[in-house]
């Protein structure tokens, strides 16, 4: 994305290093930013009142020391004096502690020396498109429009994918299960430049932990036992597209350290290789979990959680949205008159009735709802009692306890698991929930019973 050459970019460089400052003018030159360069940190502040730019790369250590507190303070000035300008810091003397402190203070990004030229610019490019203005962007895509809603709430996570979606900032969209999260990162994806590349989604929370970095970085033949052939993993399959980390919030605390040095290098190695692979990559994420309640219970790492976390995308819950139901619920019906060749309307006070109703289980609940009463019905005009058994339905089925005897301790536990997960439809991570055990442990108990199950 070069710049319009009648207004381009203008780039502030704060680095102490004549030869760093002249190495970036260069570079920049190139890309048709106008650059400026300053090597007096002091000056920085009375020098942006003068001289306005469109973005800012901070080195973090002057001549006083190697501790970044210098360039810190610089940066605190900076945001006191503009808000609105991007700030990427800079340094070679990086560490992540420091990059989270700088976070906090408002930077956009951190990056070390010495750097690569390509992730440098991309970096730049990112944090320029979200501050920037594209007269081109769409206003209507097929995966936006499947997004269903009008609601405010709505129409504003539709701006914010527009806004987002032309960027390589990655995304963190947060919300209960049942939500849409990956609808949204599919439109984040489709409306992006990397549109006609690979859209790789992986569950990170029906990963086992011994699995992890084969289903991510791949493996070699022979890597362990059953390793038989090379094996390609998710980052290499989504490459120069898009990966799509579900449930990102189940990681293990030693899978978070492997992911977070792929997406700081940029690199990774196959399990069993031994030469790094050069990766480009969009990294969206996905959480139901609050992950900055588990920052503060160390259960997540901090330096992790401000990587992913450029843009956030909270999705509501879809009792925070009932003026969207109606829609929703027609859209559905739609949908399966379509593939089961019916002509089935939901008539109004059933319409009104529904979108009053408590869904924890969010838009795919309702759809599971709206489903299984089309599937079971011959009626072409469906009512309240259409409706109200598959929404009044719990998990366990009938509440009468077996007696001693009736059932086997396993034969209790795969009665009680097969009902939640048909309660569920087939949502692993609703159905652990309710059962109060992790996902891994689920999956684990699954194949233990050999239960099917429709995902």
């Amino acid at each position: 994305m070069k710049s319009n050459t009648k207004h381009p970019y203008k780039i502030l460089v704060l680095d102490d290093d004549e030869t760093v400052c002249q190495s970036l003018r260069y570079l920049f030159i190139k890309q048709g930013w106008e650059v400026q360069t300053l090597t007096n940190p002091l000056n920085a502040v009375a020098f942006l009142k003068n001289n306005p730019a469109d973005l800012i790369l901070l080195d973090l250590n002057f001549r006083v020391g190697t501790d970044g507190k210098e360039g810190l303070g610089i940066l605190k000035e900076i945001k006191s004096h503009t808000k609105e300008v991007p700030v990427i810091l800079f340094t070679a003397w990086g560490s992540m502690q420091l990059a989270i402190d700088g976070m906090k203070l408002g930077a956009a990004d951190f990056l070390t020396k010495p750097w690569d030229n390509e992730n440098l610019i991309a970096a730049i490019r990112t944090q320029l498109q979200l501050r920037g203005k594209n007269e081109d962007r769409p206003t209507s895509h097929s995966s936006l429009d499947a997004i269903i809603g009008t609601s405010e709430t709505i129409k504003a996570i539709k701006e914010w994918i527009v806004k987002a979606a032309p960027t390589d900032a990655t995304v963190l969209i947060s919300g209960e299960s049942g939500t849409g999260k990956e609808l949204v990162a599919k439109a984040i994806h489709d409306l992006s430049k990397r549109q006609d590349q690979a859209f790789v989604s992986v569950n990170l929370g029906a990963i086992p932990d011994s699995l992890f970095e084969s289903e991510l970085f791949g493996h070699k033949k022979g890597a362990f036992t059953s390793a038989v052939s090379d094996r390609e993993g998710r980052f290499k399959l989504a490459e120069k597209g898009t990966l799509f980390l579900d449930e990102i919030g189940d990681l293990a605390l030693a899978s978070q350290v492997k992911l977070l040095r792929v997406l700081q290098e940029k690199t990774f190695e196959p399990l069993g290789g031994s030469k790094p692979i050069k990766t480009d990559v969009r990294i969206i994420s996905a959480t139901h979990k609050d992950l900055s309640d588990m920052v503060v219970r160390e259960t997540f790492r901090e330096d992790l959680f401000y990587r992913i976390n450029l843009l956030h995308i909270h999705l509501p819950a879809l009792s925070e949205r009932r003026e969207d139901i109606p829609l929703l619920v027609n859209h559905f019906i739609q949908q399966f008159n379509a593939t089961q060749n019916k002509k089935v309307k939901v008539e109004s006070h059933a319409l009104e009735w529904l979108e009053k109703q408590a869904y924890p289980g969010n838009i795919r609940q309702l759809k599971n709802c709206i489903e299984r009463t089309v599937l079971l019905t011959a009626k072409n005009s469906l009512g309240i009692k259409d409706f109200k058994p598959h929404l009044e339905a719990k998990p366990g089925g009938s509440n009468k306890f077996p007696k001693v005897g009736e059932l086997t301790l396993d034969e209790m536990e795969k009665t009680l698991i097969a009902n939640a997960l048909e309660f569920y439809a087939g949502n692993i991570t609703d159905a652990a929930r309710s059962l109060g055990i992790t996902r891994s442990a689920l999956y684990r108990r699954i194949e233990k019973y050999n239960i099917n199950y429709d995902a």
